[in-house]
């Protein structure tokens, strides 16, 4: 008697210490499937290959995504629940941050502007998501110093989150000459960078980044660079994509760090037509993009209404037209 109730005792205990066994394994299984892998897990830090960006594995990946306003401007956007939302509602993969450095920003509060930054930047570390660190600047050869002394910080304290991508000119003019004014900045910036990472540089192009042809027959001489081109629907139009084109022929990737659905100024008409060619050759190109811009301002591409909230939970009441059709087309190409 007393055999079968120890062997009844040992049976229930071994049944229960396996029945724990599953249940702790069920509990881990549930808890390491509550976060579903981030788009930076899958992708990791970015490269070029060729003329294409492409992930870790060597495999060309598109990011698609909005970019911030300048700094000094729109701050109210600067923030985790803007970026959540954007990640969770708009499916954005990907958020531009500008650096105002001219016109109160940088040049006039640096720290402020700065703190500004680093906040977006580790919210985007936190969600999983890339973020380009845009030093926004017209001027960027007249401030190649503080420049230097940003993307210094930056680099030393986030470059070597997968996350990170640097922008280090936004937009230099028609008359910066590529040879002679925009190479040799990004070739004083980029080895400040490259002192502490290796990840993904765009570089800007003469002419409010557009002559992507022009760089592309004068390359810079670094790895892990591709080339910022920027356009606006209604006014950049087919003889830009051949520029584009080229480009690409002679081997340079591309990265569409800012676009509209309007024309160059901002305002005006919102081309639907036009953006659609854009949106399928940059489909066509696997070319990454960031739509200008998570702004309330009144004018044709900001994509949020005047007064729309600062930390999301926007509905489609409080976009503008060209909020609402690039909600739809990050929402159809990111799935």
């Amino acid at each position: 008697m007393n055999d079968r109730i120890s062997k009844c005792s040992n049976s229930s205990i071994a049944l229960l210490t396996v029945l724990s066994v599953m249940i702790f394994d069920a509990a881990a299984a549930a808890q390491s499937g509550a976060r579903r892998p981030s788009i930076v897990d899958l992708h990791g830090a970015l490269g070029v290959k060729g003329n294409r960006v492409v992930d870790k594995d060597g495999n060309p990946v598109v990011l698609r995504g909005m970019s911030l306003f300048w700094s000094q401007w729109m701050p109210q956007y600067y923030n985790a629940g803007a970026l959540k939302w954007l990640r969770d509602d708009w499916h954005c993969t990907v958020i531009r941050v500008p650096m105002g450095v001219e016109a109160g920003g940088y040049l006039t509060h640096p720290d402020l502007e700065r703190q500004k930054i680093k906040t977006v930047i580790q919210a985007a570390i936190d969600l999983g998501i890339y973020v380009i660190i845009d030093w926004h600047d017209d001027h960027s050869n007249l401030h190649v110093e503080q420049s230097k002394a940003f993307f210094d910080d930056i680099a030393k304290t986030y470059g070597q989150y997968p996350n990170i991508i640097f922008e280090p000119w936004n937009e230099p003019g028609k008359a910066a000459d590529w040879t002679t004014t925009i190479k040799p900045y990004h070739e004083a910036v980029i080895p400040v960078i490259r002192a502490h990472s290796n990840n993904l540089i765009i570089c800007g192009t003469q002419a409010w980044s557009q002559q992507v042809d022009k760089a592309s027959q004068n390359p810079l001489r670094f790895g892990n660079v591709a080339y910022t081109l920027h356009f606006y629907a209604s006014t950049h139009k087919q003889s830009l994509r051949d520029k584009a084109t080229i480009a690409l022929n002679n081997g340079c990737a591309l990265f569409v760090t800012e676009w509209g659905t309007s024309e160059a100024s901002g305002n005006g008409k919102l081309d639907a037509g036009e953006t659609q060619k854009w949106l399928d050759f940059m489909d066509k190109n696997q070319l990454s993009w960031c739509n200008w811009s998570l702004a309330d301002k009144a004018e044709t591409s900001a994509a949020l209404k005047p007064g729309a909230a600062g930390d999301g939970g926007w509905t489609l009441d409080m976009l503008s037209p060209s909020g609402q059709l690039v909600r739809a087309e990050l929402i159809k190409r990111n799935e």
